[in-house]
């Protein structure tokens, strides 16, 4: 098999104009084409009134080894790469003892699940409650006002991601095809097979929540342990090397290999181990505010008269501006046709996050509207103090709300006049249980107004439209990334905690549910090998 990327066609082709592309990119006679099947399909809508599809492709020729001659020196035509996961052993039937996971999210999950495959038997351990049970929980916030600070969306089993727009694709290098077997996986957990093609793969929140399920019941039944509502409260370290872990209830875990994988708001955590002599460094992240658009107006502005067509879906946008100020705004986890979602974990603080539904049919779309701080200049002087500085500006989101976890709202239009909102425009709230409308400008520091308030024009010189005055600005997005890294060497471990291994978008290693899962299968391999070894 041979594979050639960024063939473009139309958008409304038909499957003999994608046969008579192949033979006429490769040269060859039809009946030299014996099949070919589709690895990737996305778009390229930068011109509006030819919106084109392109293809990644695997192609079965009768003559491949003279095309790939011919095509030797083509970036866009080499053999088919070997994308099969192949596990790095497989634990003894007598082993001593148990890895134990802290954290069920798209990491700890990976872990759990690799290591489960290669007969480790993980012990998992999430402070949160099973996902169908979470999910009543963080409704009672959305519809009833009613927080539970350990079962929320951001602790319980799947993650934060459980409820995000369920993106599974990532920027970050793969080269041993790891994406490859976290979308196999999902697929085989319940995902719709396009994950497996399409350029942007996404699933929703309703279809995370079943393959989640699916999952947890893999792992078991391959001889793994997961234990809710079990949070870990204290770490054992003795000359460098972890020893095991101590649970809320008191009850003490015994383990020499232990994965730290509890996701970025897992602030208690970071704490203990920072107490416990863990080294953990500060590390950028960004905070801003949610925007929401009518849906419509992103399709129509990105797809212009093909907004609307099936094989477009709804429409994305990702945008980037650097400041006067030194400072640069960009959109984070933009979700089509979705919705603002509560998303703290703490009582009387308010944070948000975006979702989607697999369909992303809902009326608005949103993004987060965030900019980059550094510890260097805005949160100097201690590991931890950018978790102090999420914590400020979420406790007063919670006042600028009205003190009822409402969020802090204020109109486009008049969030660039200095003026307070008093009424809603066009553009409706999704964000429950509801947005108390008033100004923002005391929500985020002012070197993150002043840049926000120069980048909204700027996007609407890129999409018609975004700095509307009845666009709506939503308050506050704090947890973009972890705010702290839990630095590891080469073999994933801690690198002053021998046993230790931090893991996933807490520890700083990840950004998303893909690059997390992916993580996981890294840390479950180091993991594993280090077992090996000790037996």
């Amino acid at each position: 098999m041979l594979r050639i990327t960024e063939l473009k066609l139309p958008l409304d082709h038909t499957e003999a104009m994608l046969s008579a592309t192949i033979i006429g990119r490769l040269g060859i006679s039809p009946e030299q084409l014996n099949g070919y099947t589709i690895f990737r399909q996305g778009n390229d809508a930068r011109k509006r009134a030819a919106i084109l599809l392109v293809y990644t492709l695997d192609v079965s020729l009768s003559n491949e080894a003279e095309v790939l001659a011919r095509f030797h020196a083509d970036p866009h035509i080499l053999p088919t790469p070997d994308t099969t996961y192949r596990f790095v052993g497989q634990a003894p039937s007598n082993l001593s003892e148990r890895p134990i996971i802290i954290g069920m999210g798209p990491c700890g999950l990976f872990v759990g699940l690799i290591l489960a495959q290669m007969g480790f038997k993980p012990l998992i351990l999430e402070r949160g409650k099973e996902v169908r049970e979470r999910t009543k929980d963080t409704f009672g916030l959305w519809r009833k006002r009613v927080f539970n600070p350990e079962s929320n969306v951001q602790f319980g089993e799947g993650g934060a991601g459980t409820f995000s727009d369920g993106k599974l694709y990532t920027q970050i290098k793969d080269p041993n095809h790891y994406g490859r077997k976290v979308l196999t996986e999902f697929v085989k957990a319940g995902a719709p097979a396009e994950i497996l093609r399409v350029s942007k793969p996404h699933i929703g929140t309703f279809r995370l929540v079943s393959m989640v399920e699916q999952m947890r019941a893999s792992i078991e039944a391959l001889g793994g342990e997961i234990r809710f509502q079990c949070r870990v409260d204290d770490l054992a370290i003795s000359d460098g090397q972890v020893q095991g872990v101590t649970l809320a209830s008191g009850e003490t875990l015994r383990s020499r290999h232990i994965v730290c994988a509890v996701g970025h708001s897992a602030r208690d955590t970071f704490a203990m181990l920072y107490e416990r002599g863990v080294y953990i460094e500060a590390k950028p992240f960004s905070v801003g505010l949610r925007i929401e658009h009518p849906q419509s107006l992103i399709d129509t502005c990105r797809f212009g008269a093909a907004a609307g067509h099936p094989l477009l879906g709804a429409a994305d946008y990702k945008l980037v501006h650097h400041c006067q100020n030194g400072r640069s705004v960009y959109s984070f986890c933009m979700c089509p046709g979705g919705t603002v979602v509560a998303a703290t974990s703490e009582a009387g603080h308010v944070v948000t996050n975006g979702m989607s539904q697999y369909s992303r049919n809902e009326r608005n779309a949103n993004s987060g509207i965030v900019v980059g701080i550094t510890p260097e200049t805005d949160y100097p002087g201690h590991p931890l103090a950018g978790i102090a500085l999420q914590r400020q500006l979420e406790a007063h989101a919670f006042v600028l709300g009205g003190g009822t976890y409402d969020a802090p709202g204020q109109l486009v239009g008049d969030f660039l006049a200095q003026r307070p909102s008093t009424t809603f425009g066009s553009v409706l709230p999704s964000y429950t249980p509801g947005v108390h409308l008033g100004d923002l400008s005391t929500a985020l520091p002012d070197y993150a107004i002043t840049a926000i308030r120069e980048a909204l024009p700027a996007f609407g010189k890129k999409i018609k439209g975004f700095a509307m005055d009845d666009a709506l600005l939503t308050g506050v997005e704090t947890r973009t990334s972890s705010p702290i890294r839990i630095k590891r060497n080469g073999d994933y471990q801690s690198i002053n905690t021998k046993g230790l291994y931090p893991a996933g978008e807490g520890a700083g290693y990840a950004g998303g549910i893909l690059s997390a899962a992916v993580d996981g299968i890294k840390v479950a391999e180091a993991v594993a090998l280090a077992m090996l070894r000790n037996e």
